[in-house]
């Protein structure tokens, strides 16, 4: 459920945005268009009818290329380089994107402070309060609280006992970090591949122009050569994005389970320390 609300959070951004481009392209244009009437009625209502117009309109039309959004250069890109072989990069980028944003956001509400955490265990540990010590796990959300809140169920059992479940679980909750991660590294893998696939069709292409043609012009094979350049840039810049949040997600991980891994031990120690295992 969380991946699909993030990929219709992605999908909405994106059209959002595209339907503010156009909308502020549109009043561009209406701006650019009266300016060029309010210029036509000028020179008309000249007396001298030396001055010349083009340099007026000419300097219109280059205001209007330097105000080409970055949005539209985009799509103007993605059009030249052919939709069929761009649109499975831009599919690999919004799914990798929809599992990033997944990881990122479940990640952060599994960070948990520690420290804080022990100390309230060590409280009720001190009175002899095991179950209240259970409670407080069990009411803090993260991967951290869970695996102490199995080290606490078998106290009884003795430590060796308690480090056996703290083990245990800890694995389970190794898989729950990373699951998703498989996926990120396919898109991250296979948009490259996607993008260099195009590249091969687009030079295939070019020398079937030149075949068809029988000469060597520019005009013949540029087609070919911008759809191999623009699909290969595109995928690199999908993988390069995605590699990104996915060294992003690993080093959170690695935090994680770090502070897992501490606070395992600490547990140990405090429990020790309080006398809870049974002799």
């Amino acid at each position: 459920m969380r991946k699909l609300i993030a990929l219709l959070l992605v999908l909405g951004l994106a059209v959002f945005s595209g339907n503010f481009v156009y909308a502020q392209d549109g009043d561009t244009d209406t701006t650019a268009t009266e300016q060029m009437e309010d210029t036509t009625t000028a020179a008309e209502a000249e007396v001298d009818p030396i001055e010349p117009e083009s340099p007026a309109v000419d300097a219109g039309e280059e205001e209007a290329g330097a105000e080409q959004s970055g949005y539209q250069v985009l799509k103007k890109y993605f059009i030249d380089g052919d939709w069929r072989f761009m649109s499975f990069v831009l599919v690999c980028l919004i799914l990798g994107l929809a599992f990033c944003i997944e990881r990122i956001i479940t990640l952060n509400i599994a960070t948990t402070n520690t420290d804080k955490l022990l100390a309230r265990i060590d409280e009720h540990l001190k009175s002899g309060d095991v179950q209240g010590a259970m409670e407080v796990c069990k009411s803090t959300q993260g991967p951290t609280a869970s695996i102490l809140y199995e080290g606490l169920k078998n106290a009884d059992d003795g430590a060796e006992a308690v480090e056996k479940a703290i083990v245990s679980y800890g694995s389970v909750q190794m898989g729950l970090l990373e699951r998703g991660l498989v996926w990120i590294s396919l898109f991250i893998a296979i948009a490259p591949m996607l993008g260099f696939m195009g590249t091969v069709i687009g030079m295939i292409q070019a020398f079937d122009r030149i075949e068809a043609v029988g000469d060597l012009s520019p005009s013949v094979v540029a087609g070919g050569i911008k759809v191999a350049l623009l699909t290969t840039v595109f995928g690199l810049i999908t993988a390069i994005i995605l590699q990104i949040f996915y060294n992003y997600i690993v080093s959170k991980i690695d935090g994680i389970v770090n502070k897992m891994e501490d606070a395992s031990i600490a547990l140990v120690d405090i429990m020790a320390s309080n006398n809870i295992f049974k002799q």
